[in-house]
């Protein structure tokens, strides 16, 4: 990603965490980023179709966590304790950017994109129990793939229920991950 286009997404999320999407404005963006008016219209349509690009930011991120902190060579039940507790951070972290996403994602075309920006994620966490599998950890009959996005929502839907939908406690949090964690232990056969 070049640089200009990383500071309007920069400028972009910062502007929308402070307006709202509503009251937020490209020349909001632009000035947050540094940039001529006509150069954002070169990489975006509008300001609702920065949304998929903050939606992709995010998503590199949660992976990017899950890379630098999920080693191959853990066991595979760690690594799917790890990713929960990650993906609940990560949530926590930004909850308020994840509801812009939703929000401005929803009022757009671009929801049938969110597939596409889950490729990365959904290939690493296919590979994680293709490996699983395997070892012989987890059940035989399952399907990698569509394993990893039944996962990958369970564990953020859980997340964003905990965060985003209503402030439970640090407590509550961890029954859900705990409950998470049982749910897809079964489900997996471990």
């Amino acid at each position: 990603m070049d640089n200009k286009k990383e500071a309007i997404i920069e400028s972009a999320i910062n502007v929308f965490r402070e307006r709202g999407i509503d009251k937020a404005t490209v020349s909001d963006m632009v000035k947050g980023a540094g940039i001529a008016q006509g150069t954002f219209y070169l990489y975006f349509s509008s300001k609702l179709s920065v949304m998929l690009s903050i939606a992709e930011v995010m998503t590199e991120k949660i992976l990017q966590e899950i890379q630098t902190h999920v080693h191959d060579a853990l066991p595979f039940d760690r690594k799917l304790e790890m990713v929960v507790d990650i993906v609940f951070d990560m949530t926590k972290e930004y909850r308020d950017v994840f509801a812009l996403i939703y929000a401005g994602l929803a009022s757009t075309e671009y929801m049938q994109e969110w597939e596409t920006i889950y490729e990365s994620y959904y290939a690493w966490f296919s590979k994680q129990l293709e490996q699983a599998k395997a070892d012989g950890v987890i059940r035989d009959s399952l399907h990698p793939q569509r394993t990893a996005e039944i996962l990958i929502g369970l564990i953020e839907d859980a997340a964003e229920q905990t965060y985003m939908y209503s402030h439970q406690d640090d407590s509550k949090a961890e029954l859900k991950k705990k409950e998470v964690l049982t749910f897809a232990g079964h489900a997996l056969g471990l």
